[in-house]
């Protein structure tokens, strides 16, 4: 009911979103590459995006991050210093990739990617910004969860998709299926047609962090865009979830929700486990300092069901738009 009387709001959505798809952007000096979600909400974009980053440094390259820095108050250029910049400052996100590669934080999008060149980066990697047509994309991925799919198919506010499926799909190089194939299936389907190559890959935890965890009894929160894929991760790993609680994306606890989960903990010989991203937004906030001590955060990683063939197509693309620049 709710997606027929927003329907005429996504038509004009869609619309727009197409148009500014359909423009050609900027050309940044040196290549890049963008890792996009097709839909609001956690399909596993930064995963993707960290994963990328490792295989270009074996590669020999130096790639540097570039994001909008979501949740920050800088607009940015800014170069993101973990031992510094707090989530309030540059977002979640940024904090984490950031331990993985230089990580640039800008609104501006060519402006940031001209900061990125001058700290040294000899490639790109955009974290988000597909549907931003500031920048032109060298290499341009689609993250899609396999279990949730695109949902009513529909168009923001109608439904999850950030711009019509076919529009978007136009604009992509390659299609990363994350997780067991489901409701996804239909995008992988459409993806094929179009001679997109598709990967597979699944979101893996830490098995030492796993191992850890014993038989204790875990109170599993999270305030990220999927909040039941992380659980989903724990509960495949082994972990005996005793109970768990969803926040919004991105969300700031309060003191009071902090000191509920603590007490919850307490009371029920529970371990409190979160996302690294969870665990970096609380870090430097006075409020919620004892959660943010007695929680423990689950490392993930992204792994490809072939990660030569993902490694052999990124350098591939790599090299042409090297070689389209001298």
């Amino acid at each position: 009911m709710a997606a027929r009387v927003l329907a005429p709001v996504a038509m004009f959505y869609g619309a727009a979103a197409q148009m500014r798809l359909s423009r050609r952007g900027h050309r940044a000096a040196a290549p890049v590459i963008c890792i996009g979600n097709l839909t609001v909400g956690g399909a596993g974009k930064t995963p993707t995006a960290l994963m990328t980053a490792r295989m270009l440094q074996e590669a020999g390259e130096q790639p540097t991050f570039l994001t909008r820095g979501y949740g920050g108050k800088l607009a940015g250029p800014v170069l993101v210093e973990p031992k510094h910049h707090l989530a309030a400052d540059v977002g979640d996100e940024p904090l984490l990739l950031a331990h993985v590669a230089p990580t640039v934080v800008a609104r501006a999008r060519m402006a940031g990617a001209r900061s990125a060149i001058s700290a040294g980066a000899t490639v790109i990697v955009m974290d988000d910004g597909f549907q931003n047509p500031a920048l032109r994309k060298d290499v341009a991925l689609l993250v899609v969860d396999e279990r949730r799919g695109i949902g009513n198919r529909h168009v923001i506010p109608a439904g999850p998709l950030r711009a019509p499926l076919a529009a978007q799909l136009a604009r992509a190089h390659a299609l990363v299926a994350v997780g067991t194939p489901s409701r996804g299936a239909e995008v992988t389907a459409q993806a094929r047609t179009r001679n997109l190559p598709v990967f597979r890959a699944s979101l893996q935890g830490d098995k030492q962090f796993i191992a850890a965890l014993g038989p204790g009894r875990v109170l599993a929160f999270a305030g990220i865009g999927d909040p039941e894929k992380f659980f989903a991760t724990l509960s495949d790993a082994g972990v005996s979830l005793a109970a768990t609680q969803s926040f919004p994306d991105h969300h700031r606890y309060t003191r009071a929700e902090a000191q509920a989960l603590c007490k919850q903990a307490e009371h029920d010989g529970l371990i409190l486990v979160t996302t690294e991203k969870d665990l970096v937004r609380m870090r430097g906030d006075d409020a919620v300092e004892e959660l943010a001590a007695q929680a423990h955060a689950l490392p993930v990683a992204l792994v490809f069901d072939e990660e030569h063939a993902f490694k052999a197509f990124l350098l591939e693309r790599l090299a042409a738009a090297k070689g389209s620049r001298t």
